[in-house]
């Protein structure tokens, strides 16, 4: 095939992944019952995008903050969309992450909580325990990026070094209905992991997420030390009240992305070999693994025969030695 086409081909089989996610496709039709009063929050680089695409189609009042990352605010009649830092948090995620909080605390059960949770979330809603200062939490947060650590691990260390996430926003919301829509960025589809799970029960533990601070050398403060040695740092767990009155559900997600790459590609005469939405570890190994199937797929025609597509999904990291940017 022609580079101009192979180009194109695969800008195509990209633009058909991101599609089956857009917040615009992928919205359910089916929208919850009203509350007395409906509020929307929000978090994630999608997730402006979310609260307008609700807004389009909510019957009644409605009121609310979103977070997003800086450039990707759209705008909305009744919800406020907040732009801050991702990867790393900044002031305007505490602010944030704050005044979500407050608007949502000493509602009822007749209320309506709809949480619009995307990938990104975890940075853009950061709100440090109390007597925990912005520095030392996001030094940690840099430090678990540079380590090679995996999404998962990094956000159970997150979610116990947080005011707000790993199910503390739903405790904040109960006795208030919540629903939670999420567009899934992270292996597996757990909703406990994407952006460190806000409103849904947490199933890590403490000592769990000491043991990876300690596998990756994380450097600790005094004070966050002496938090993550008290109780406080527990997070709510399924058996939990607070979780009564929710409802979860997974609006997209990788596969579903990888699902309309292959059926674009297939149409397009080409064998597709899936690799799964899963992948996790170095980006090198990673690529060196992908490198060697197509090897094999040109040369042997094993697993599968040419032409072929290799599509996958997950979320590799990047390690960074020295002064590296990244």
């Amino acid at each position: 095939m022609e580079n101009t086409k192979a180009t194109q081909l695969l800008l195509d089989l990209f633009q058909a992944a991101v599609q089956a996610a857009h917040p615009a496709n992928c919205l359910p039709s089916r929208l919850p019952e009203p509350g007395m009063r409906t509020i929307v929050i929000g978090a994630g680089k999608g997730s402006a995008m979310m609260a307008h695409e609700l807004e389009k189609r909510w019957p009644g009042a409605l009121e609310g903050i979103v977070v997003t990352r800086y450039g990707h605010a759209v705008p909305c009649r009744n919800i406020e969309i907040i732009e801050a830092g991702h990867p790393l948090p900044d002031e305007n995620s505490v602010r944030a992450a704050d005044r979500i909080l407050k608007l949502v605390r000493g509602l009822g059960r007749e209320d309506l909580v709809i949480a619009l949770i995307s990938g990104g979330g975890s940075a853009l809603l950061c709100l440090p325990p109390e007597g925990i200062s912005l520095a030392e939490k996001m030094a940690v947060n840099s430090d678990l990026l540079k380590s090679g650590a995996t999404i998962s691990e990094m956000n159970c260390v997150r979610k116990h070094i947080s005011a707000i996430k790993g199910g503390r926003l739903a405790a904040a919301i109960a006795p208030a209905r919540l629903v939670t829509w999420l567009i899934s960025d992270v292996p597996g589809d757990d909703p406990a992991m994407i952006a460190s799970g806000p409103t849904v029960a947490d199933d890590t533990s403490v000592e769990t997420a000491l043991r990876i601070i300690g596998q990756y050398r994380i450097p600790l403060s005094d004070g966050l030390r002496t938090y993550l040695a008290g109780g406080q740092a527990v997070t709510p767990k399924k058996n939990n009240h607070v979780f009564d009155n929710t409802l979860t559900r997974i609006i997209a997600s990788p596969m579903q992305s990888l699902q309309a790459a292959e059926r674009l590609a297939r149409q397009q005469g080409f064998t597709v070999l899936c690799l799964g939405d899963a992948l996790e570890g170095e980006a090198r190994e990673v690529g060196r693994v992908h490198a060697g199937v197509a090897r094999s797929i040109a040369r042997f025609g094993i697993p599968v025969t040419s032409p072929a597509i290799l599509l996958s999904g997950g979320e590799v990291t990047v390690t960074l030695t020295g002064e590296d940017a990244g």
